[in-house]
């Protein structure tokens, strides 16, 4: 498991119809703030400000096609073109166990990226797909 301090950031909040939204600065647009998407967020902050990933190299809620069915996958991170990083986000409640490890899974049999992160906030977890190896820290972009 990684240890992660999200940084502190200026968040845009607002209320409308008695709900929360977020700006997402990556899609340039308000989001509804759920759980999943306060640990999205926060995540984007700590992969631009900690990491220096570029922003302009994160697909977020990307969809992708798994046979005939369409999914969306939280984070993708793009590097010489091609997916570099895949990210899972969960809310704090949910468990990250083999049933979310299979999701990610089969988002990368279709991506084929080098990162398969699963978070929920609480804890997080990275995998190297080409070694199988569990990281003890998200990867430098560089």
């Amino acid at each position: 498991m990684i240890r992660l301090e999200f940084p502190n950031h200026q968040f845009r909040f607002k209320e409308e119809n008695n709900k929360e939204f977020i700006f997402d600065e990556i899609r340039k647009r308000w989001v509804r703030l759920t759980p999943e998407e306060w640990v999205r967020q926060n995540f984007i902050q700590y992969l631009i400000q900690i990491k220096k990933y570029p922003a302009s190299l994160l697909a977020i809620e990307k969809e992708i096609k798994l046979g005939e069915l369409k999914k969306r996958c939280d984070i993708i991170i793009y590097k010489n073109a091609v997916p570099w990083m895949i990210v899972e986000c969960k809310e704090p409640d949910v468990i990250l166990d083999d049933k979310t490890a299979q999701q990610i899974f089969a988002y990368n049999m279709v991506l084929k990226a080098t990162y398969l992160v699963l978070i929920n906030g609480n804890k997080t977890y990275c995998l190297e797909t080409n070694t199988q190896k569990m990281m003890h820290s998200i990867p430098d972009f560089s």
